[in-house]
C-alpha cells in the first residue's frame, strides 16, 4: 500500500496536461485543451483538458478522469499501478507500507526474474540484430516471413545463438544470479552442476505482461530436427502463469478498449502479421486451449470477441471446449473461417487493413450457429449422431448466462437442427438446474433443494441458520435457483415474458413452486426528476464552492457569513429535507468530514504552482511599461496590485473547490466519474464574447444562486406533495369519501401557501385560478 502522503503528492505533481499530452496531441483551446478522444473514434475533438481543474472528459463517450484515472483507462492498470507510473514520471520515492519477511522475499524474487528476463530479452535481441550468426539464420527468417524492422523492435523479437551456453555465461559474466536464471527458465542445469540455455538455436518471442515487463519466452526451432520440439516455452514461475496470459495483450489493449472487440488467434506470427498490416487488436492463446483466466482478462477490454479460425476441421472442433468457456463468462464472440489454406498470418499478408476488416464483417458468423452448422455436417442423417449434435449445442447454450439471450439461440438452434423448440428449452433447464443445484448442495449430505427451502421458509437440516423466509440478510443460507426460461406456446414471443416469470417445468417427483407475483417497477414521476435536477445542481455547488463565504441571515434579519457547504445543511435540516439520489447523498454526507486547513493548504500549493505563470504575465506587462521613456509610478502599482489579486485569486478558488478536488481523485471511480462530471464545464465563452463585455461568474453570485437552489428543492418535494395528495383527493372521488376531501384540501392550500412564499425567492409566477360561472 501508498501512503496518503505520498498519494497527494503524486496527485499534486501531477500536470494533467502533460500527462495526456504524453498518449494525445492537444491544443489550446482558451482556458483549456482540446484533442481527439483516445478511448473512441472520432474525427472532431471532444476531448477537453482542464489544467485549472487538473481533469479531462471527453464530451461524447463520457470517458476522463484526473490524471491518475486517465492512465488508469488508457493503460488499463490498477489505481495503484497509475499512481507508481506518475511517481516514476514526476521523479517520486514512492512511500509503501512495511512489509513481512516473507512478502519482502517473494518481492524480492519476483523484481529479480523480471530483471533477468529484460536482460534475456535485450540479450536476444542484440544477437538478432547484430551477430553474424543472429542476422544470417534469424533475421532471415523473419523478414521471409515478412515481418518489417519496426514489428521485430515493436515485440522485442530475439534470436538465441546455437552455442550451448551462451546466454548463461554472459548472465554470470554481468552479475545475474544462477538461481534466477533457473526460476525464469531461461537455463537448465546438468547434472554435472553446470548451465545450458534452453532456448539455443531458436529465435524468440517475448511474452509481455498487461504492463509490458518480460515475464517468459517461446522459441521456435528453425533445424530440421525430429527429436526436438517445434517450439518450447517458458515453465510456470513466480512471474509467469499461462493460464492468465495471452500473446500480445499489452500491445493489444488500448486498440481493443478503442475499437471494443478483440480479434482471437492461435500463434505469436498470427499476431505478428496481423500487427504488420496495421491491425492490431489483436491476441493469440499461443497454441493451447483457452482457459478461463485468459477469457476474463479480455473481458477486462471489452465484451467482444471475434475467432478467426482457418480450414482444419479437427483443429476447429478441439477448440470448441474454449469457446464455450467465453460464453459462459457472458462475452458476444464470432467466429470467421478463412479460406482454404490461408490462416490469420498468411490472409492478412494479401490485405490491406481495410480488406482484412471488410472481409470479416462480410463472412463473421455468431457461435452458436457456427457450430451447429459445423456439427451437423458431420452428423448427417445418423439419428445417434444427431442426438450427440443435440445434446453438444444444447450444454452450449445452457452455461450463457443471459435469459433472453438463451431464448433466442434456443429458437435459432430449433429450426436449424428440425426439432421441438419445447423440448430444447426443458433439456437447457434442466441442465442448468442440475448444476445450480451440484453448486448449492454439498456432497454426501441430503439437504432439501434451496427452491424448497425458499418456498416453505423452513431451516435447513442440520442448521441452525434461518432461510430468507425468517431472515433475508442472512450471510450463510443457500441462495435460491433463479428460474429459468420456458419454451414459447405458438404465438407467444417469450421475449415478451418479464424476467421474473420465467420458470423450469416442474419434475414429478418435484412439486411446481406457487408462481412469484408479476412486480410492477414504479416509474419516475415528473416532480422526481425534477427533485434530482435539484439535488444535482446543490451537489454541483458543493464540490465547486463548498468552502467558499456566503451572507444568511437570520429570523431576527442578522447577516452573517457561513461556508456555502454549513448554509446548505443548515437549510436543509431547517425543514428536515434529505438529499435522496445515492450519490450526491453520498457528497453531501463525506462533504462534512473534508478539512477546511487541508483546503487551506491546498491552495497554497496551488497558488505556488501558478506563481510562475503569474510572475512572467507581471514581468511582460511591467516590460510593456519601462519601454516609455518616463515609466508611469502609478501603472507599475497598478500592474503589482493586479499580480497580488491574481495570486489571492488563485488561492482562494482552489481553496472553496477543494471538496470538488477531494472527490475528483477518490479511489472510488464511481464517485470519481460523477465529480468530474458536476465539475466540468462542456461550453466555453469566446474570447470575443469576453473581450467586449463582463460576464458575470457563478462564483461572483454565490450569494443569489446558492439560497435559489435550496428553495428550489424544497419548492420541489412541496409540489411532489399536492400531486399525492391531489391523487388522494381523485382517490376519495371516485370511492364516495366525500366528506374526509375537506382536510386533504385543507392540507394542499397549506402548501400552495407555502409555494407561494418561496417563490418570491425563486422567481415563479403565481397563476391564480379561474373562478368558475
Amino acid at each position: 500500500m501508498i501512503d496518503q502522503h505520498t498519494i497527494d503528492r503524486i496527485l499534486d505533481a501531477a500536470n494533467i496536461v502533460e500527462v495526456v499530452s504524453d498518449f494525445v496531441t492537444l491544443r489550446r483551446r482558451g482556458a483549456n485543451y482540446v484533442g481527439l478522444c483516445p478511448f473512441h473514434d472520432e474525427k472532431t475533438p471532444s476531448f477537453s483538458v482542464s489544467p485549472a481543474r487538473g481533469i479531462c472528459k471527453c464530451f461524447s463517450c463520457g470517458k476522463g478522469g484526473n490524471s491518475v484515472h486517465f492512465v488508469m483507462e488508457h493503460e488499463q492498470v490498477s489505481f495503484y499501478e497509475a499512481l507508481k507510473y506518475l511517481a516514476r514520471k514526476y521523479n517520486i520515492e514512492i512511500q509503501e507500507k512495511e512489509l513481512t519477511e516473507e512478502e519482502k522475499q517473494r518481492k524480492t524474487d519476483r523484481e529479480s526474474m523480471l530483471i533477468v528476463n529484460d536482460f534475456a530479452q535485450k540479450f536476444f535481441t542484440t544477437n538478432l540484430l547484430e551477430n553474424v550468426e543472429g542476422r544470417s539464420i534469424g533475421l532471415g527468417y523473419f523478414r521471409e516471413r515478412g515481418f518489417g524492422e519496426d514489428i521485430i523492435k515493436k515485440f522485442g523479437l530475439g534470436y538465441s545463438p546455437e552455442k550451448r551456453d551462451a546466454l548463461a555465461q554472459e548472465a554470470i559474466r554481468k552479475g545475474y544470479k544462477k538461481e534466477y536464471l533457473l526460476k525464469t527458465g531461461l537455463c537448465l542445469e546438468s547434472q554435472q552442476g553446470s548451465l545450458y540455455d534452453r532456448y539455443k538455436s531458436r529465435v524468440i518471442f517475448p511474452i509481455h505482461s498487461l504492463s509490458g515487463k518480460v515475464i517468459a519466452f517461446g522459441g521456435r526451432i528453425l533445424k530440421k530436427d525430429e527429436k526436438a520440439a517445434k517450439y518450447v516455452n517458458s515453465p510456470e514461475s513466480e512471474v509467469y502463469h499461462k493460464s492468465d496470459v495471452l500473446y500480445g495483450i499489452y500491445h493489444a489493449k488500448q486498440a481493443i478498449v478503442k475499437n471494443d472487440f478483440c480479434y482471437l488467434v492461435e500463434g505469436y506470427t498470427d499476431v505478428l502479421s496481423m500487427h504488420q498490416a496495421g491491425i492490431e487488436n489483436v491476441v493469440a492463446s499461443s497454441g493451447t486451449s483457452l482457459t478461463p483466466g485468459q477469457i476474463r482478462l479480455i473481458h477486462r477490454f471489452t465484451n467482444n470477441i471475434t475467432v478467426l479460425y482457418d480450414g482444419d476441421a479437427a483443429g476447429i472442433k478441439a477448440s470448441l471446449r474454449g469457446i464455450d468457456l467465453i460464453l459462459q463468462e457472458g462475452m458476444n464472440i464470432k467466429v470467421v473461417l478463412l479460406p482454404d489454406g490461408d490462416d490469420p498470418d498468411s490472409f492478412s499478408k494479401k490485405q490491406s487493413a481495410s480488406d482484412f476488416t471488410a472481409y470479416i464483417k462480410a463472412h463473421e458468423t455468431d457461435f452458436i450457429r457456427f457450430k451447429t452448422n459445423l456439427l451437423l455436417e458431420g452428423a448427417g442423417n445418423d439419428p445417434i449422431k444427431r442426438a450427440t449434435l443435440i445434446g453438444d449445442i444444447v450444454r452450449s447454450i445452457a452455461i450463457i448466462p443471459d435469459n433472453i439471450l438463451r431464448s433466442v439461440y434456443v429458437q435459432d438452434c430449433a429450426r436449424l437442427l428440425d426439432v421441438d423448440e419445447k423440448m430444447l428449452m426443458r433439456e437447457v433447464n434442466k441442465i442448468r438446474r442440475d448444476k445450480r443445484e451440484q453448486e448449492t448442495t454439498p456432497t454426501g449430505n441430503k439437504y432439501r433443494s434451496p427452491r424448497d427451502n425458499q418456498a416453505t421458509g423452513t431451516k435447513q437440516p442440520g442448521s441452525n441458520i434461518p432461510t430468507p423466509a425468517t431472515q433475508p440478510d442472512a450471510p450463510h443460507t443457500e441462495p435460491p435457483i433463479p428460474n429459468e426460461a420456458q419454451p414459447t406456446d405458438a404465438g407467444n414471443n417469450i421475449t415478451d415474458i418479464p424476467l421474473d416469470q420465467y420458470e423450469v417445468p416442474p419434475t414429478p417427483e418435484e412439486p411446481a413452486p406457487a408462481e412469484p407475483p408479476r412486480v410492477e417497477l414504479p416509474t419516475a414521476s415528473k416532480e422526481d426528476k425534477i427533485i434530482e435536477k435539484c439535488e444535482r445542481t446543490i451537489a454541483r455547488y458543493i464540490l465547486r464552492y463548498g468552502f467558499a463565504r456566503i451572507n444568511r441571515s437570520d429570523e431576527e434579519g442578522n447577516i452573517s457569513e457561513c461556508d456555502v457547504l454549513d448554509y446548505i445543511t443548515q437549510e436543509l435540516e431547517a425543514d428536515e429535507v434529505k438529499i435522496n439520489h445515492p450519490i450526491y447523498a453520498r457528497f453531501f454526507e463525506d462533504a462534512h468530514s473534508i478539512s477546511r486547513d487541508a483546503a487551506t493548504h491546498y491552495g497554497e500549493i496551488k497558488l505556488e504552482n501558478s506563481l510562475p505563470r503569474l510572475r512572467e504575465a507581471l514581468q511582460q506587462e511591467l516590460d510593456e511599461i519601462n519601454k516609455a521613456q518616463e515609466p508611469d509610478e502609478k501603472l507599475i502599482k497598478i500592474a503589482e496590485e493586479r499580480f497580488q489579486d491574481a495570486c489571492q485569486q488563485v488561492r482562494y478558488e482552489a481553496q472553496i473547490s477543494y471538496i470538488g478536488h477531494t472527490f475528483v481523485n477518490s479511489p472510488d471511480i464511481e464517485l470519481s466519474t460523477q465529480a468530474i462530471d458536476l465539475v466540468s464545464d462542456r461550453h466555453q465563452l469566446s474570447k470575443i464574447h469576453t473581450k467586449y463585455q463582463v460576464v458575470e461568474r457563478d462564483i461572483d453570485r454565490l450569494n443569489e444562486l446558492i439560497p435559489r437552489a435550496v428553495f428550489e428543492l424544497k419548492d420541489a418535494i412541496i409540489m411532489r406533495r399536492i400531486e399525492a395528495l391531489r391523487g388522494t383527493m381523485r382517490t376519495m372521488q371516485s370511492s364516495g369519501h366525500f366528506d374526509d376531501m375537506i382536510f386533504v384540501l385543507e392540507e394542499i392550500s397549506h402548501y400552495m401557501k407555502v409555494r407561494k412564499e418561496l417563490a418570491q425567492y425563486i422567481g415563479d409566477r403565481i397563476v391564480p385560478a379561474k373562478s368558475g360561472k
